[in-house]
C-alpha cells in the first residue's frame, strides 16, 4: 500500500495579524523619516568630518561664578587699602568676603565699586550710617556688606532666603549672591552661589572666611539676603 505524503503545515500568523504588523512597521519608518528631517539640529560636516557644535555663549551668571572661583586659595586680609577708582582692587592674592562678590561681578562687566559709589553720591542717606562717614568713600564703601545689601535691595533682584522647600531650593541659581549673619558675634558674611552641588543637594558657595574656598555651606549660617544682579 502506497504511503500518502501530506504537505507540511506552516504555523503562519492570521492575515489580520500580518496586516497589523505591516502597518506598525510602516508607521515606524514614517516616523523615522520625519525625525530625520525635523529632529534635533544637525551637526555640520566639514571636510568629511563631523564638526563639534559651537559652545553656548557665556552668560553674566557663568562669568560671575568664574570670577569668584578664580579667587579660591587666596588669603584673608581685612585691612583698609587706598585703591584706584573706578575698577580699583586690593592686591589679587588677598581680600575679604565682599571682594569675592566685587571680583565676581567685575568679571561679568559690573564694577560694584563705581555702581555703589555713584548711587551713594546721589542717595547717601539711603545707605547705612554705621561708620560715622559724612560722604562716600570709594576705597571701602563697596567692600562693606551692609552697603552691598542696600545697593542690591535698590537695584538687584531680591529672592527667597530659605532653602527648606523645593520651591525655595530651586530659587538658588549660579551667580546669585548670598549674605549671612555668622554665629557667635553676629558678623556679616557673603558669597557667590556656585554651579556645583554638594552632598546636601544644595549649591556650593564660594566665599572667603579666613581664605577663599568653595564648599557646601549655604544653610550653615542664618541667611539675611539672597540677590541676583543684574536682575535679568
Amino acid at each position: 500500500m502506497a504511503r500518502v505524503v501530506r504537505p507540511a503545515r506552516f504555523n503562519a500568523a492570521p492575515c489580520g495579524a500580518v496586516r497589523v504588523g505591516l502597518l506598525a512597521t510602516a508607521v515606524v519608518l514614517a516616523a523615522l523619516a520625519v525625525l530625520s528631517r525635523v529632529g534635533a539640529p544637525r551637526v555640520p560636516v566639514v571636510a568629511g568630518r563631523t564638526a563639534l557644535a559651537a559652545p553656548l555663549p557665556p552668560t553674566p551668571a557663568t562669568k560671575i561664578v568664574a570670577g569668584a572661583r578664580a579667587q579660591i586659595g587666596i588669603g584673608y586680609d581685612p585691612a583698609y587699602v587706598s585703591i584706584a577708582y573706578p575698577d580699583g582692587d586690593v592686591p589679587k592674592d588677598r581680600g575679604v568676603c565682599t571682594d569675592v562678590v566685587v571680583r565676581g561681578l567685575r568679571r561679568a562687566g559690573y564694577d560694584l565699586q563705581r555702581l555703589i559709589h555713584e548711587d551713594m553720591r546721589r542717595h547717601f542717606r539711603a545707605y547705612p550710617r554705621n561708620w560715622g562717614l559724612r560722604k562716600p568713600d570709594p576705597n571701602i564703601d563697596h567692600r562693606r556688606v551692609p552697603n552691598q545689601i542696600r545697593f542690591l535691595e535698590r537695584h538687584g533682584l531680591s529672592l527667597p532666603r530659605g532653602a527648606s522647600t523645593p520651591a525655595a531650593r530651586a530659587s538658588w541659581k549660579p551667580g546669585d549672591i548670598v549674605y549671612w549673619k555668622l554665629d557667635g558675634g553676629g558678623l556679616d558674611h557673603c558669597g557667590i552661589v556656585s554651579d556645583r552641588r554638594g552632598a546636601s543637594g544644595l549649591p556650593l558657595v564660594i566665599h572667603n572666611l579666613g581664605g577663599c574656598v568653595e564648599e557646601d555651606c549655604l544653610t550653615r549660617w542664618k541667611i539675611t539676603g539672597h540677590f541676583r544682579y543684574p536682575k535679568g
